[in-house]
């Protein structure tokens, strides 16, 4: 088993509407989070809810990331965007004749390659 000290973790302080404190989160794993009043008990209570998701995981005999992975991704996600943007991009992927889901994906893929592009420099 990998150690749990392997798998990168994010903190960020939460605003006092969310609570305060800080939040841990872990980029292979989308549904482990965990908070604490200090720094130190957001990462100490994020070890319990890595070991805890990793035991989830493999009690149901799913796949459990490597660190540095980025998790399992589906392919699939859900962005809300507000109307007049939908309404654009709908109205653009039928002048272009594509679909919107075609055409986000370009535009995606367009900002991504301009981002690792600027990144190489």
């Amino acid at each position: 088993m990998t150690p749990l000290a392997d798998y990168p973790f994010e903190i960020r302080p939460l605003s006092p509407a969310e609570g305060g404190g800080y939040l841990i989160s872990y980029p292979d794993f989308a549904e482990c989070i965990a908070d604490g009043e200090t720094v130190e008990d957001a990462i100490a209570n994020g070890r319990d809810a890595l070991q805890a998701t990793i035991a989830a995981l493999q009690a149901k005999q799913l796949p459990v990331p490597a660190p540095n992975s980025g998790g399992v991704a589906s392919g699939k996600f859900v962005a809300r965007v507000p109307k007049t943007v939908h309404a654009q991009l709908a109205t653009r992927a039928r002048a272009e004749g594509v679909s919107l889901n075609a055409l986000v994906l370009a535009f995606i893929a367009q900002g991504l390659g301009r981002a690792e592009g600027s990144a190489k420099r």
